[in-house]
Parts: structure tokens; sequence; C-alpha cells
């Protein structure tokens, strides 16, 4: 559907975090009107309708993710299937209900609790800024195939986290951010995907104390991703009060704690360490 520059504009002014819906919505209803051009009239209308009625549209949690699954050349590591366990998971925790009884007066979109994946860690999605941040993840390996010291590898890291040594490559773990972009460039097969699976941040949000999420360290499968949401959701259930974000409860001791107790939940095994 078209839209006017005054239109795009003014969408562009709406917050990041319900402008997805907005736009939606807007095009919905443009739709259903019969008009085949947005303009700044139609998201006046529209804007004003959504903020009147936003309680009807709360459902308890937020779940977003990148545009990876449409064609993003810098996917790390597909999420497709992850996004409908987590959705899943989330309609089964029921937060709708927990929120009305927590939350004194009608219920705003800040108070929802907020999931996101991003297939890389170029993060289109902003994980460092949700309760929870998902991020793809493929740690390069070192195999037996010769290195033809092209250097195609460290020309491709935007972290200078890989380099020639004695004709073979190093990697410095402690800056890679795991994307594979070294790999995907390997002519000789030096380099191939060793642990693959995702990032988890904890924490984070915006508002008047902004917080940036943590990150748990290692690289976990889908199988520990969905448990650490499961115990992180919790955690959030037994100690949020008032509608409380879980940032504002999620300190830096149980942010230790929980990642201590990560590499204890069934299955992770070696999917806590990097390589």
């Amino acid at each position: 559907m078209k839209w006017t520059a005054e239109a795009e504009g003014a969408i562009k002014k709406i917050p990041f975090f319900v402008r997805k819906r907005v736009r939606s919505r807007v095009e919905k209803e443009a739709e259903g009107e019969g008009k085949p051009l947005i303009t700044l009239a139609e998201v006046k209308a529209t804007q004003a309708r959504f903020l009147s009625r936003m309680e009807t549209d709360i459902k308890g949690y937020q779940i977003e993710t990148c545009f990876g699954a449409s064609g993003c050349p810098n996917r790390a590591h597909a999420g497709d299937g992850l996004m409908q366990k987590l959705e899943a998971l989330l309609a089964e925790e029921n937060l709708l209900e927990f929120l009305k009884k927590e939350v004194k007066g009608p219920l705003k979109y800040h108070h929802e609790f907020r999931i996101t994946l991003a297939d890389c860690p170029n993060a289109c999605s902003q994980p460092q800024i949700k309760d929870i941040g998902i991020i793809g993840a493929c740690v390069p390996k070192i195999t037996q195939n010769p290195c033809s010291q092209c250097e195609a590898c460290a020309n491709a890291c935007r972290e200078q986290a890989i380099c020639l040594d004695a004709g073979l490559p190093v990697i410095q773990l402690e800056r890679c951010l795991s994307c594979g972009k070294c790999i995907e460039v390997c002519p000789t097969g030096t380099l191939e995907a060793g642990t693959r699976g995702y990032r988890v941040l904890l924490g984070g949000k915006l508002g008047r104390h902004p917080r940036l999420a943590r990150e748990l360290p290692g690289i976990f499968s889908e199988e520990a991703v969905l448990s650490i949401v499961k115990n992180c959701l919790s955690f959030y259930r037994l100690h949020s009060k008032g509608g409380e974000r879980f940032a504002e409860i999620f300190t830096d001791k149980v942010f230790e704690e929980t990642a201590a107790t990560c590499r204890l939940i069934e299955g992770i095994g070696d999917g806590c360490k990097k390589g």
C-alpha cells in the first residue's frame, strides 16, 4: 500500500516499540475503507483510536524478531523454529492475567514482558534493551585443512578478532561476536562452523532509568534458551509487584546466580562454552 511522504514522516515519529502495530493498523483500516493511498489524515485518525483503546491491545507480552527470515544475508543462526516455540511459551504463561492482578489502573505497553530474537550481532530487533534478548551465533572452528594465508577471514572480521600466525588463523574469542562472516569467506575450509546456537541477554529496558541487558556467558542451544526463558518468567511472576519491569528486579546478584544455574540446565552441556 502506498504512503504519502507526510504520512511516512508521521509514522516515524511514533515510538519504535509500538510503531509496527500502529503502521499495521493504519494499513488495515485504510484497506477496510477502500483507500488505496495513506495520507497524514489516516495516520492521525488511526493513532488517536489506537491510543484510546490501548488496553484492549495488551496481551501481556511482546515478542519481536528481525527480518532475517525475509532473506537477510547476515544470519549467523536461523531462529525461525525458536520464535514459534517462544510465542507458544509466552502464550501458555498467561501474563495478561498476571498483569491485571498486579497493576493498579489501566495496562500500558510498557507493562508487557518483552522478548526479542535477532539472527545476527547486528541486532536489528534491539535485544540489548529488552527483558530478554536472544542473538543467533555461529562460533568459528579451525580445521586441519591447510590455510592459504589469503587473509580473507581477517579482512571480513569487523571486530579484528582474527589474524594469521605461523600460517594459521588465530581467533580471539573475547572479541569474537560469533557472526560467522570469517567462515563464509574462507576459501580453503580452514575455518568452519563450530558451535551454533544463541547468545542470551537479560534485563534490558528503556524509560526514565534505562538499562542495557547483560549477556550470559556462553552459546546456548534452542532447548537451553527455552529453559532459561521459562526460568526467567517464573522469577518475574514471583518477584514483580505492581507492574515492575524485569530489569528492575533482576539485580546483579540474581544475574550471577542465573549465570551459574544455566550451566546446570539439562541439555546445555558444552553449549555454555565458546568453541
